[in-house]
């Protein structure tokens, strides 16, 4: 049987603030050791990738046509007015379906292939990262102390899922990272070391890219081995969400035999 959905009407409801906290707080979301999905698409990521649902929440317009009590019957579910969907929301437009999880372990990750990044600090841009990540077959990422929180909704909805494809680390000495590494690390540096496309790839394989104005320090690149992407003439830099993906899927094209 499922189990019987509570209403939730008022903004002082104790849950209703819970929920509330762990929409808007990276430090509760760090205590609790949950956050908050947004929208069906990144709930049934969570689910595809074996995550348990804490929470259904649901606005009340969504729950009149909804199939997700039948899809989640044991998952214990609140019903939301909309106005407090909209409170709870971080959209323009709420998706009108929520879902607390418990945030994933990181565990190894194939390290075959891995991302890292420095001081990061816009979770859309974060976001996007992972999701490029996951895209050209990464299957590690480490983030410094300093980098935007991976799954905060701003970044969950960067990532589009991907948060749950790859193994995240957050919080990680970057420095003592790239010295156990065993394989080549390549720091991404405009104007430095060699052309990305005359790079020798093998595995395993590790690329950094650095925070979105200043880039990486000087001792992640004293560390690792720099390189640039070739770019037109009066153009610096790129985004370092537009760098990682040139980057990676030039990985991918060269190391698994795309486009030959």
């Amino acid at each position: 049987m499922p189990t019987e959905p509570k209403h939730i009407h008022s903004r002082l409801n104790p849950e209703f603030r819970q929920l509330l906290d762990l929409a808007r707080n990276p430090s509760t979301r760090r205590q609790a050791g949950q956050t908050l999905l947004e929208g069906e698409h990144l709930i049934e990521s969570a689910q595809a990738a074996g995550v348990p649902l804490r929470r259904l929440i649901l606005s009340e317009s969504q729950a009149e046509c909804t199939d997700w009590f039948g899809r989640s019957p044991d998952v214990p579910a609140r019903i939301l007015t909309d106005a407090l969907m909209r409170d709870l929301s971080t959209l323009v437009t709420p998706a009108g379906v929520m879902a607390v999880i418990d945030l994933p372990h990181p565990g190894e990750g194939r390290a075959e292939r891995v991302l890292l990044l420095e001081e990061v600090q816009d979770p859309g841009n974060l976001g996007a990262l992972l999701r490029t990540a996951a895209a050209a077959g990464v299957g590690l990422a480490c983030l410094s102390p300093g980098c935007a929180e991976a799954w905060s909704p701003k970044a969950l909805r960067g990532g589009q899922g991907a948060q749950f494809m790859l193994a995240i680390r957050e919080g990680v000495d970057l420095f003592d990272f790239i010295a156990r590494f065993p394989g080549a690390v390549w720091a991404a540096a405009a104007g430095q070391g060699p052309s990305l496309y005359a790079l020798e790839l093998g595995a395993p394989l590790a690329f950094v890219f650095g925070n979105e104005g200043a880039g990486l320090s000087p001792g992640v690149l004293a560390c690792a081995r720099p390189f640039h992407i070739p770019m037109a003439t009066g153009v610096e830099s790129l985004n370092v969400a537009a760098a990682a993906a040139v980057t990676l899927f030039e990985v991918r094209r060269r190391l698994d035999g795309l486009g030959t």
